[in-house]
Order: structure tokens, then sequence, then C-alpha cells
């Protein structure tokens, strides 16, 4: 989240500043008929959730019906591609999430580029958090790190799949906490969600909106958050950074994209509507429902974030042989 933050800082002042850009005047013809919105996940998920929020309000902002477009598959990769070789006009959008810069490094013979998307914001982000199984009596990232090194791979941690964002956090927390832990993998959170309810498996870092009310309920115990500060929706949850491992930051993010090549003033002006509306309070109380907070960095902040994210899972990927089924 730090990370997210200090972006949104440093360059909060330049993207301001885009309305007044001398380019915007060549944008006035856009748009002059409807945009499409491909969400590269079936419906339901929170991405998809995210993507029909933004497209209902930026429809209204620039007087065009925005239509979203469930394109799942491939782990992102068929919505995505659909994208990366749309015509650059931005009359088509992408969301993302980690995977766009996952895939890179995780899918052989990947076929596009993070090269052939052109950043327009980061929109928001969906903490995660570690939630064990009541069964195991276990309370604080103390007592799991303890219990996980007094007994190696005794513990089975479930993901929504292998190469996925939960899978990819626990290899990452396995390698920086120095513990052996058997991953699960499921074909979506759903399954995997049900099988740590039943007790099936020990533990997963489960979305922050499912977790919260399941802990509520007493199903589950949420013992830590993976981000780098404590989340205001679970204050009560500490951050593995603050207990057991400085430093440790696993923040699911969401963004919207478009072809590269789309025209810097159209990319400006959907930028510019875009943090208009993720800065409004009912959107930011909706996303807060959901355990995700809006957030908005531009086009430049946001590639280099990319960038930067491609980088450091693709290290974690080599380093730890995830495979994508």
């Amino acid at each position: 989240m730090k990370l997210i933050l200090r972006l949104a800082w440093i360059f909060g002042l330049l993207m301001g500043t885009l309305g007044s850009s001398p380019g915007w005047a060549q944008t006035d013809a856009y748009p002059n008929r409807p945009l499409k919105l491909v969400v590269p996940y079936p419906p339901g998920g929170f991405t998809d959730i995210l993507g029909r929020l933004l497209a209902e309000r930026l429809g209204h902002r620039l007087g065009q019906q925005v239509v979203v477009e469930n394109k799942g598959g491939g782990g992102s990769t068929i919505g995505s591609l659909v994208v990366a070789k749309a015509p650059a006009d931005g009359y088509t959008l992408l969301i993302v999430a980690p995977d766009l810069a996952i895939n890179p490094s995780l899918v052989a013979k990947l076929p596009y580029a993070i090269d052939d998307f052109a950043p327009i914001t980061l929109a928001a982000w969906s903490p995660l958090v570690v939630a064990l199984h009541p069964s195991l009596k276990i309370q604080t990232p103390k007592e799991l790190l303890d219990y996980a090194r007094a007994k190696p791979n005794a513990l089975r941690f479930a993901s929504g799949g292998n190469g996925t964002g939960s899978h990819l956090a626990l290899e990452l927390f396995k390698s920086k906490a120095a513990v052996q832990i058997i991953h699960v993998p499921y074909r979506g959170v759903g399954p995997a969600t049900t099988d740590l309810l039943g007790g099936q498996v020990d533990g997963m870092f489960l979305q922050m909106a499912v977790a919260k009310r399941h802990a509520a309920a007493g199903k589950l115990q949420a013992i830590a958050t993976p981000s780098s500060s404590r989340v205001q929706a679970m204050a009560d949850v500490p951050t593995l950074a603050e207990t057991v491992l400085p430093g440790f930051e696993v923040v699911p993010w969401f963004g919207v994209v478009a072809p590269a090549g789309t025209p810097t003033p159209i990319v400006q002006r959907l930028h510019a509507e875009l943090q208009a509306i993720l800065g409004s309070q009912e959107v930011k109380s909706i996303l807060s429902e959901q355990g995700a907070e809006a957030v908005s960095v531009g086009p430049e902040p946001f590639a280099r974030f990319i960038r930067a994210e491609v980088q450091r899972w693709g290290e974690v990927i080599k380093q730890s042989g995830v495979k994508v089924d």
C-alpha cells in the first residue's frame, strides 16, 4: 500500500494538471459512440464489480454508454489479448489486476506483452487476510510462524489456483519466513474458501471482504494482513510487517488500461474522468463495503508500478518454481 500511496503523492500534482493539457482540444469529438470495457474474468468477482461500477459512471461522464464484456479464461489472457489487439482509439478498455504483471513470467508464449497496453489509472486495491480455520487454535502471526517452523509441511494452505494472487502471496510468505507449507490449489477462490470453512485445509490468503464476514461469524480466524499498514475495515488485525516480517507487503491491485498507441489526450481524458469517479464519496463507500479502497494513480506512475510488479513477481515465480496447470 505504501508504494501505491507514495506514487499517488509524488505524481498527484502532475496528474492534477492534465485537464489543462494543450492536447485536450484534440479529444473534442471523443467519444462519439459507445465504449467497451473488457473484464478478463467471469462475472461476480471483485474485478467484475469494479468494472461495472466504473463503466456506469464513466458512461454518464462521457455521455456515451460503456458496455462491460466479460471474457474470462486463461488467467485473464483471453480478455487481455482482445484489448491488446483492439484499435488504439480509446473505445476499448481493459480492467487489469496483478495477473497482468504475473503472466509474463508464468505463461509460456504469452500472446501479448506489457508494452501492448497504455496504462490509464490505478483504480483500487483490495487487501488480503491470512485466514485460518479455528480448529488450529492459532491466533497470532508469531504463533503461526512458530507452528510452521516446528512442524514443516504440516500446514495446508489453499489458493484459487496455481499462479493466482493467493498462491503467490503464500509463496512469498514461505520464502520470507523460511517455512514449509503445503500449497493446495483449487479451481477458483470459491471452492478454496468452502474447503477452508469446512476444515479440509488449514489456511489461505483470502480476500478481506470474504474473510471479514466469516471471521465475524466465528468460522475463520483472521490473524494478519499482508499490507504495509493496518486496514481500516479490520483495524484490530495486525500486519505481518509489524509483527513478524518487517517490510512484507502483498496488495492486490486493480486498474484500467487501453491498447498501446491510444492518443495521449484520450488517455489523459479517461484518467481525469476516472479520477473524479474514484474520488467520489459514493464510490469510496461502495468499494469499502467490498473490502477495497479507491486510489487514483495516473498513467506514468501506473506504468512504472506495473513494471516493478512484473519484476517482483518474476523473481518470486523463478525462486518458487511455480507453474500453471
